[in-house]
């Protein structure tokens, strides 16, 4: 391979939202904040579960998990991201474009493998409540977060090694915000059916597979409360799964939406705009929706500010 074939080697360049520099500028105002508050929900949240015994359940274990997958998964790109909205120069070295799909790529597989996780959980203390503690035991919780965790990252070494495999001749501009999958494949000079057949797979197994467990949880939830004869019993039952159900809706609706329709009618935008749903908006919105849903959560938050008032006072005496 002569030198001209070599230089996509070296960089790529990610041509991003947009080229006009006003309309860069206030996009990283934007996402500068939202940012910020994705970074401060997440590990808020998992401050809280660490220093609150009352949230030391394998619910809110799996919560602080899923915390550090939205925290990481956004870290992997937004920076980069806002680096280059105020970047004259948008390129991205080739090792940092794959060290960046295969961290994202990776952690989006835990996060779908996470939530299939979360819903047996809750599952179980719907449907087995006596013995909830005597199946989801210290034990249990661990392997299944480590599966969750060791899942995405080795669907996500596979892709990126046969991604990355791929000859590029001299095409290097990345029409995405990111160094995303699809995006990279498309680059390829050469026939790319394997790549996509191996793109089609992991997403059954890390995409339909979690999403066909998490379907027949509540299927089996909805039944078990149904048959609770008491209305105040069913809102209870209800309550345990509100904000997991709403986060599942949020997560698998985007993704589902995207795969289940054909390459040709995702435009370029679609792809930019999915991506930026996952990497900024969900991540962002999960602390909020399980801080405003859940008692126990808004007890904690109480207590802790209960607690930092309390601090405050004696300082300032």
């Amino acid at each position: 391979m002569g030198a001209d074939n070599q230089t996509w080697a070296r960089e790529f360049v990610l041509l991003g939202l947009s080229s006009d520099w006003d309309t860069q500028v206030a996009l990283f105002a934007l996402f500068s904040v939202a940012y910020l508050l994705t970074l401060l929900g997440n590990v808020l949240i998992v401050l809280l579960v660490r220093l609150d015994g009352r949230l030391h359940t394998p619910m809110y274990f799996f919560l602080s998990n899923l915390c550090l997958v939205d925290v990481s998964y956004a870290t992997s790109i937004v920076p980069q991201m806002l680096a280059h909205f105020l970047a004259e120069h948008k390129g991205i070295p080739y090792v940092s474009c794959a060290a960046q799909l295969f961290f994202s790529l990776g952690l989006g597989g835990t996060e779908f493998v996470l939530l299939a996780v979360m819903a047996y959980d809750r599952y179980v203390a719907v449907c087995d409540p006596l013995r909830y503690p005597v199946i989801m035991h210290g034990g249990l919780c661990a392997r299944l977060a480590v599966t969750s965790w060791l899942s995405g990252s080795v669907n996500s070494l596979v892709q990126t090694t046969i991604t990355f495999q791929l000859p590029m001749c001299t095409n290097k501009y990345i029409d995405h915000i990111s160094c995303e999958l699809l995006a990279v494949v498309r680059l390829a000079c050469v026939d790319t059916s394997s790549n996509e057949v191996a793109i089609m797979v992991s997403s059954i197994v890390l995409l339909m597979t979690p999403f066909c467990l998490v379907l027949l949880s509540y299927i089996r939830i909805i039944s078990t409360i149904l048959k609770i004869q008491s209305i105040e019993g069913r809102k209870k039952a209800f309550h345990t799964c509100a904000s997991h159900l709403t986060v599942v809706v949020l997560c698998y609706g985007m993704a589902i939406f995207t795969y289940i329709q054909p390459n040709s009618s995702l435009s370029v935008l679609q792809e930019k705009l999915i991506s930026l749903f996952y990497a900024i908006l969900t991540p962002m919105l999960n602390p909020v929706i399980y801080s405003l849903r859940n008692k126990e959560v808004k007890g904690a938050w109480q207590k802790l500010l209960g607690q930092l008032s309390g601090l405050t006072l004696k300082l300032a005496a």
